[in-house]
């Protein structure tokens, strides 16, 4: 094995990219080194960067495929030589990059015979495909094959199986993340009295994310991490005060707001006590004057009962009550009393026709009235 010498800045920390590599796959390999640093600030900086590659980075993958007319993911689809499963497991292996985040859809419309690969998969603009002839599924036969796709960014930490409600749709597994491996040694020198350190990182990457892009990235999200920690003490004390007296004032306006809305109710409620002792009195006048037109039609309605010899029983078993343009509420009152006929009615006394529900003044005087003129 040969040894490459490396020449470093012994004054000034940089980094530099010592090694890129690219398969025939399109995965990436990147060795970069770091230095001087002072003893120890190279197993710091190495085991951060390290969990921020793993942990910080975002994965963009299909995580849920839909089929049409698919009982199973164990299922054959006739005229495709692959099984369901076997496309599902092609599909997670489909490498994409994008720089946004979040949940988008995509399809597959093909028609056979042919081999289906990645480029048939019809994607929104802002999401590549990093290798195009990745295969999916062979078509022996005419027919048309059609997938919906569901495609997620996710943190590397967040990583995990999903689970799909959708009819007919299967979860993926994620099988290929951005950062597929991270690892970091250090190599220690003495620079006259002092001891001094070089860090190396290694990178590989499934090639949607190249190792340098990454390193970048990962390097940012730390930055972000530790922003905070920058800040004064002072600062966050005045940010909080700022807070405590905006929720003061808020608290202050709400209950101003609930005191008048308690206002509001009680003269409201009064206006509504007020309301229903009009609404009493009222009642009662109107109850004086129904039973006053009760012993008034008293008289009335038995002289109606009286006429009723004028029909044979067998006629007015013919004569339904709907035939007398009776209202709605009053004829649905007569059907529940089981009163159909003109001979059901004419043997109810005055006192059944009162107990019927809901029967008010109106009503007993539309049937007085009614019946009154179809007997004279």
């Amino acid at each position: 094995m040969t040894r490459k010498k490396i020449r470093i800045s012994i004054r000034t920390r940089r980094w530099k990219c010592i090694n890129s590599e690219e398969d025939n796959k399109g995965s990436q390999y990147g060795r970069f080194i770091l230095a001087p640093l002072k003893e120890g600030q190279a197993d710091t900086i190495g085991t951060a960067m390290r969990r921020a590659l793993i942990g910080e980075i975002e994965t963009t993958c299909i995580t849920s495929v839909k089929f049409q007319n698919v009982i199973h993911e164990y299922s054959t689809i006739t005229g495709v030589r692959e099984s369901v499963y076997d496309i599902v497991s092609n599909l997670q292996k489909i490498r994409l990059r994008t720089n946004l985040s979040g949940t988008y859809e995509g399809s597959i419309c093909v028609r056979g015979p042919g081999d289906v690969t990645a480029q048939d998969i019809i994607l929104p603009p802002y999401i590549e495909i990093v290798d195009n002839t990745q295969h999916i599924a062979s078509l022996t036969e005419p027919i048309s094959l059609c997938i919906g796709l569901q495609i997620e960014s996710q943190r590397g930490f967040d990583i995990k199986i999903p689970y799909s409600t959708r009819e007919r749709s299967y979860s993926t597994t994620v099988g290929v993340r951005s950062i597929q491996n991270v690892n970091y040694n250090v190599h220690s020198y003495r620079n006259g009295n002092k001891r001094q350190e070089i860090l190396f990182l290694e990178i590989w990457t499934n090639g949607s994310v190249t190792p340098k892009e990454a390193l970048q990235e990962a390097s940012r999200k730390l930055i972000d991490l530790f922003i905070p920690f920058l800040r004064k003490e002072e600062a966050n004390l005045e940010e909080e005060a700022n807070l405590e007296e905006e929720a003061n004032l808020e608290e202050e306006a709400n209950l101003e707001e609930e005191d008048n809305l308690e206002e509001e109710d009680n003269l409201e409620e009064e206006a509504n006590l007020e309301e229903e002792d009009n609404l009493e009195e009222e009642d009662k006048l109107t109850l004086k004057n129904f039973y006053i037109n009760y012993f008034f039609y008293q008289w009335g309605w038995d002289k109606l009962r009286k006429n009723k010899i004028n029909l044979s029983s067998q006629s007015m078993k013919l004569i339904f009550i709907d035939q007398f343009g009776f209202s709605t509420k009053l004829y649905n009152g007569l059907k529940k009393a089981n009163i159909h006929t003109l001979f059901d009615l004419v043997n109810k006394s005055q006192e059944d026709i009162m107990k019927i529900e809901h029967l008010s003044q109106d009503e007993f005087e539309q049937l007085f009235f009614g019946m009154e003129l179809y007997f004279n």
